[in-house]
């Protein structure tokens, strides 16, 4: 991969979460001694700095902040700092360019970067894509918003490609970032909280696409007329949709440019975002280098992630799902749509979306539990069908299971964070199954 060089000379770090302390100890091991701030750090991430003997700048008024950016060379913020944090504006004002994790491993490293970005599906696909290529003979690790950070990955000499998660945050701060293949699966509302604005969180998106070296493959959703409309326009692009596209389903066939791949029936999950998702894997996998092979015992083995539409169990006829992961209304709403009666538990902390899409969920939905601390406004919209509201994760079961009938499915799908009640949407997603076997075991 080329880039431009990035001044290392006196790197800022902001923020120093997992994704920030990776980047601190890749910049240390490359001889690179950075200045290091942050607003909340945790105790953990102070033990960090005191172990890697490093001052961490805490809470910094903004004058402070101003001499620290002042003295950088760049500044290397963390993924979710909000587009509203003063660092954006007073580097901008100072002249001092902001880069991404993905700018570093661009100047210390050139293996192939497979990448993947969308609103929902990211996490599932990149995994797959990985798993695909490991299963081809290719060694390959999902990095970047997952639980390991690419420049954490690049200390790996046998790793020959890696498979990365780009969030909008990374994408917004990288100068250039150039994969060989960049899949972009869907677009929807999402991270208002963090972007100033629905069209910074498109272009972020969009990035991904501006600068592909010659020869890339840029891979996109045909469904979506957003991702289509900034598809590179060359002879190396591909598309995919569940009925159009150069990956497409057709006459119960997974079918790609050059016939069918596998046949639908074969694979556990069979939902419509399941196939969408299952055809961006086929196109991204082989277009990085896996085999047809390779990519079918994926795609057959699959049974799914935790959080993403988990089965948790039935009872009483009634089948219950966690879908803790789905945090904004298009997920949601891709989620009921592979059900046909179903009562929904959504709700939490919006993050600053607009949930009145969530409508459109009314069929298959046919009754709401609405909680936290959007519960008024998800009752608001859900006039048409039965509405609960529950103020605790307990007290949404019990009255999801009064109001589900035989042949019914219970989803938990929140359409908002988790940061109401719990730490993250794992641990609301665990509380939930938790509390779901208890009831009925």
């Amino acid at each position: 991969m080329s880039a431009a060089s990035t001044d290392l000379s006196r790197p800022l770090v902001v923020g120093f979460g997992i994704t920030g302390q990776a980047v601190v100890r890749a910049l240390l091991d490359h001889q690179r001694r950075p200045i290091v701030t942050d607003d909340r750090p945790s105790d953990a991430a102070r033990s960090v700095a005191i172990e890697l003997g490093l001052e961490l700048a805490v809470s910094p008024t903004e004058a402070e902040l101003r001499e620290l950016v002042a003295s950088a060379s760049v500044v290397l913020p963390s993924p979710g700092l909000p587009g509203s944090h003063p660092v954006f504006v007073i580097a901008a004002s100072l002249g001092v360019p902001i880069r991404s994790e993905f700018d570093l491993a661009a100047q210390w490293d050139d293996r192939p970067i497979v990448s993947i970005t969308g609103t929902n599906g990211k996490t599932t696909v990149t995994l797959l894509v990985a798993e695909a290529l490991e299963r081809s003979g290719i060694h390959a690790v999902a990095v970047g918003n997952t639980e390991i950070p690419l420049v954490q990955a690049l200390g790996d000499v046998t790793v020959e490609v890696f498979v990365v998660e780009a969030s909008s945050f990374r994408l917004l701060h990288s100068g250039r970032f150039e994969p060989q293949v960049a899949t972009w699966l869907n677009f929807a509302p999402d991270h208002l909280d963090a972007h100033r604005d629905l069209a910074e969180y498109e272009a972020a998106k969009a990035s991904i696409w501006a600068h592909l070296p010659q020869g890339a493959v840029a891979i996109g959703n045909r469904d979506d007329p957003v991702v289509m409309s900034h598809l590179p326009r060359t002879p190396s692009a591909l598309t995919f949709g569940l009925d159009h596209g150069d990956w497409r389903c057709e006459f119960g066939w997974l079918v790609g440019p050059d016939g069918p791949l596998v046949e639908i029936d074969r694979l556990a999950r069979r939902r419509p975002h399941d196939l969408a998702n299952a055809l961006a894997v086929a196109a991204t996998a082989l277009a990085a280098g896996a085999t047809v092979e390779g990519v079918v015992e994926t795609l057959v083995g699959f049974n799914g992630f935790p959080h993403r539409v988990e089965f948790v169990g039935e009872w009483d006829g009634v089948s219950w799902f966690n879908d803790s992961k789905a945090t904004v209304p298009h997920a949601t709403l891709a989620a009921v749509g592979g059900f046909e009666s179903v009562v929904l538990i959504a709700g939490g902390r919006n993050k600053g979306l607009d949930l009145h899409g969530l409508s459109a969920a009314v069929p298959p939905v046919r009754a709401v539990v609405a909680t936290g601390a959007a519960a008024e406004e998800i009752a608001a919209i859900f006039t048409k069908v039965p509405v609960e509201r529950a103020s605790t994760m307990e007290e949404a079961v019990e009255r999801a299971a009064a109001l589900a009938r035989r042949g019914d499915t219970v989803l938990l799908s929140p359409a908002c964070t988790s940061y109401d009640w719990y730490a993250d949407y794992g641990e609301r997603g665990r509380d939930f199954i938790r509390i779901v076997k208890q009831r009925f075991s």
